[in-house]
């Protein structure tokens, strides 16, 4: 471990050792883009930390929204007509592909393929 390394480690905040963590597993990930490098109308695959989930209802239909953090930036996951589905849930980590969608600034994926990964220690 060189001095900067060192240094980060002792100063950064709980928020960017955990940031760092997540950028490390996800780049781990075969495959897998980052985030934050995402562009509009691409299709990806993405990697990380659900950090949110709730049910939002779009124009009158159910959707549930996950916010999908890799330690780099956050994507939210729409799958639409879904109120709950099984194992999506904050703390769980998943593999998501999907083509990515900016609204209002923000990307998004609509009714992306997942794959649920195992939890730290599992």
């Amino acid at each position: 471990m060189n001095i900067k390394t060192a240094m980060h480690s002792m100063l950064a905040s709980q928020e960017e050792i955990a940031a760092d963590e997540e950028r490390s597993d996800s780049s781990a990930q075969v495959g897998c883009t980052s985030v934050a490098t995402a562009g509009n109308r691409e299709r990806v695959v993405v990697s990380g930390v659900v950090r949110s989930v709730i049910l939002r209802p779009r124009q009158g239909v159910p959707a549930l929204e996950a916010e999908l953090f890799d330690g780099s930036a956050s994507v939210d996951l729409v799958w639409l007509g879904r109120r709950r589905i099984a194992g999506i849930e904050p703390g769980r980590r998943i593999r998501a592909e999907g083509l990515v969608c900016l609204m209002g600034g923000r990307p998004m994926i609509y009714n992306p393929r997942y794959e649920l990964r195992a939890r730290p220690g599992e």
